[in-house]
């Protein structure tokens, strides 16, 4: 009997651009949907202008929580900037990156005592929160077990959705990181 190869799938090339630029068309709907949003929230409120200006005040007078969770997204969101540039394993991206853990972990559990983008309840923002919190011990397990892949992966994502994407949402107008940067 013949020896046959083992029958391949063939995949489109348009699939394979996809996962290759995965990152990439997230941030893109990200922002899309951002300023659409953004747009419509602007336009309910009858076009106010839009100034840049620094008032910390709101952030000052918040509860403890509050400032846990801002502090903890800005660092997570600056360790993990310099973590995606930098060498990759090496003694730095280790220690930095088990600083980046805890600043997540601050950040995803802080938000479960937040409210306000939808009254009283959770919100959409609170699935990706739950999320982190599920996905950052396995993307330290698998930077154990030496699954860089793998680990790759998680970290990524959860930086893409939960600094970028989630981050990208509190800036909505009306919200309070928009009356810091650029309230009237």
């Amino acid at each position: 009997m013949p020896h046959t190869a083992p029958s391949r799938t063939v995949q489109s090339p348009f699939r394979d651009q996809i996962r290759r630029h995965r990152n990439w068309i997230v941030m893109i709907v990200a922002v899309v949907a951002y300023v659409l949003v953004s747009r419509a929230i602007l336009e309910a409120s009858g076009n106010p202008p839009i100034r840049f200006r620094l008032d910390v005040s709101p952030l000052i007078q918040s509860p403890w929580v509050l400032k846990a969770h801002v502090s903890g997204a800005l660092a997570s969101f600056a360790i993990g900037a310099f973590l995606l540039a930098y060498r990759k394993g090496k003694r730095l991206h280790r220690v930095l990156g088990y600083a980046w853990v805890a600043t997540m972990a601050v950040t995803a559990v802080s938000s479960f005592f937040l409210t306000g983008l939808n009254g009283d309840h959770f919100s959409f923002i609170h699935a990706i929160s739950a999320w982190v919190v599920i996905i950052l011990p396995m993307g330290v397990a698998a930077a154990r077990r030496h699954d860089i892949k793998a680990h790759r992966r998680h970290m990524t994502n959860m930086f893409l959705g939960g600094m970028l994407v989630a981050g990208l949402f509190t800036f909505l107008p009306g919200r309070m990181m928009w009356s810091i940067f650029f309230g009237i």
